[in-house]
């Protein structure tokens, strides 16, 4: 039933095993010493910071990991590398898994084994993230907290029960990486899947700017910090101000001529009605679906009457994105990978790291997908072409009706009634502040900077309350390793997440189970927040 829309997504470098044991997952032996480092091979990794907390390999992780079954392992290999690669027209040098972005698709079902083996030939240490999966802890991917990142020229095999369907994304977690093209799409099918549908569209939305003129994420985020180019004063207007200047570079910056961080990447007087203020902090000067420019779009094609499910994933660092399918409605089907409520909507807005499934009927033509930045210019394009449809692509600054129609947030999205958390009082609850500004881009939480000896406690059992205080003039998508949470609101609970967006000077409530012990990391999915602090560590008892 699945047919990519793209080369780059077909090759795909699956490998199915048979049933073999689940040694590294279940911990009823040892793994062999040759071929690349696992979790549990030799001494077990265990991270600095206070005592009585569950460690990433501890037995009570082991345990979680066996009630998730073993299934048939299917086996993947991706090599993180210097790449040079070309967006449709306009060829960048960056760093990418299998020298492709996206990176390759990975595509299971629930229940399998997912044995993916990273081959670290970077210039820098590395790491994994299968971002939206409940796992087991040690497989989570974080540096000094699950895991010792992965040097140069090592390998690291990432294996794990995979037990619920979803769109998923895998990505680096060190440093600015995410920033370049270290990610790529993981599908897991549902073996009982409940939608009718003919084909399915893989989207995978992204911000760019590594390799062009010279710039770089760590350049970038070098820009932003005190004594680059926030500080100037075209910042002092602040948050809410529209101007004719609007998501423009200012001119003769200082910044712009520091030769090791290229051009001056600072966005000024960005704002965003939806997002309540600024849309972000970085002007990328070019966005991509799929991997390409709109300029030369990637085209998927189909008949005219086909149902149409589209995966849509956010994989970009500092955008989110308003999307919309010329002469299309677009009914939500998943958020984060678990159904809802199904709900019509002429465009979606999508934070940093956040996925959406959609339902739609092909019309007879050719339709542009348009993906516009909030609160920045440009626009990222593709084209829905169906067998009879005739015509030129759409033009690349193409406007859309639908883009300005009826938007549907995640918190009226409701979750469907198999997967909504049942009622109960929270045995525990916590309230975290969101920290920080653009002018001393000092983002944390409760006013701390991260360190990974960093613990927020909770019990294995409990029903978990969170408030997240939106205390800066900014937004963030916040986002949660190895569980999902229901997003609360005034008279219901909402759907299953695991990233959701906090808006300037409002709060988020989720409610989660805490049912996969392990130390968990909570930070902001803007890559450049995280890496300026906004992180921070959930972890179990004893």
């Amino acid at each position: 039933m699945y047919k990519p829309s793209r080369r780059t997504l077909l090759r795909t470098p699956i490998a199915a095993a048979g049933a073999g044991f689940l040694a590294s997952c279940t911990g009823s032996g040892s793994a062999p010493r040759s071929g690349p480092q696992q979790a549990g091979d030799g001494e077990k990794f265990v991270p600095a910071g206070p005592g009585g907390y569950v460690n990433p390999s501890d037995p009570e992780v082991l345990a979680a990991e066996r009630k998730r079954g073993a299934g048939r392992v299917r086996t993947f290999r991706f090599t993180a590398a210097e790449a040079h690669l070309d967006l449709g027209g306009r060829a960048v040098h960056t760093w990418a898994y299998n020298e492709e972005v996206p990176g390759p698709l990975v595509r299971v079902t629930a229940g399998d084994v997912l044995d993916l083996t990273l081959a670290n030939r970077l210039p820098a240490t590395t790491t994994l993230h299968s971002h939206g999966v409940r796992l087991r802890c040690d497989m989570d991917g974080v540096p000094d907290l699950t895991q010792r990142a992965i040097h140069s020229g090592s390998d690291f095999r990432y294996r794990f029960a995979v037990d619920h369907p979803g769109t998923y994304l895998l990505h680096s977690h060190v440093g600015m990486q995410p920033d370049r093209a270290l990610y790529a799409p993981l599908i897991v099918d549902d073996p009982r899947e409940p939608l009718s549908y003919d084909k399915e569209w893989v989207v995978v939305l992204d911000d760019w700017l590594d390799g062009v003129e010279g710039s770089t994420p760590d350049g970038v985020l070098s820009q932003l910090k005190p004594g680059g180019a926030m500080d100037m004063g075209s910042m002092a207007m602040g948050p809410g101000h529209d101007s004719p200047g609007h998501g423009r570079k200012a001119s003769g910056h200082p910044s712009a001529s520091r030769k090791s961080t290229g051009p001056d990447r600072v966005l000024h007087r960005s704002h965003s009605r939806m997002l309540h203020g600024e849309g972000g902090s970085v002007d990328y000067p070019h966005y991509l679906v799929n991997g390409r420019l709109p300029g030369n779009p990637s085209v998927f094609r189909c008949r005219p009457g086909d149902r149409v499910r589209l995966r849509i994933i956010n994989a970009g660092s500092e955008t989110a994105f308003r999307l919309a399918l010329g002469g299309h409605a677009m009914t939500v089907t998943h958020t984060d990978g678990y159904p809802v409520k199904h709900k019509k909507t002429d465009a979606l807005l999508i934070g940093m790291a956040e996925r959406y499934d959609v339902l739609i009927t092909a019309k007879d033509g050719v339709f542009p997908l348009v993906a516009v930045p909030e609160g920045k210019e440009g626009r990222a394009l593709a084209v829905l072409r169906t067998a009879k449809g005739s015509g030129k692509l759409p033009p690349a600054d193409v406007r859309l009706d639908e883009l300005d129609g009826n938007t549907v947030p995640a918190r009226r999205l409701l979750p469907d009634d198999s997967v909504a958390l049942g009622h109960r009082d929270p045995d525990r609850e916590m309230r975290i502040r969101i920290t920080g500004s653009m002018a001393k881009f000092d983002w944390g939480f409760d006013h701390k900077p991260y360190s990974p000896q960093q613990r927020h406690p909770v019990r294995a059992g409990e029903r978990v309350r969170l408030t997240l205080i939106n205390a800066t003039n900014m937004w963030h998508p916040m986002h949660l390793h190895g569980h999902t949470f229901a997003v609360v609101g005034l008279d219901s609970v909402g759907a299953r997440k695991d990233t959701a967006m906090v808006l300037p000077h409002r709060k988020l409530v989720i409610d989660f189970d805490a049912d996969n012990p392990g130390l968990w990391m909570l930070h902001c999915h803007n890559q450049y927040h995280s890496e300026s602090g906004m992180m921070t560590v959930l972890g179990y008892k004893k």
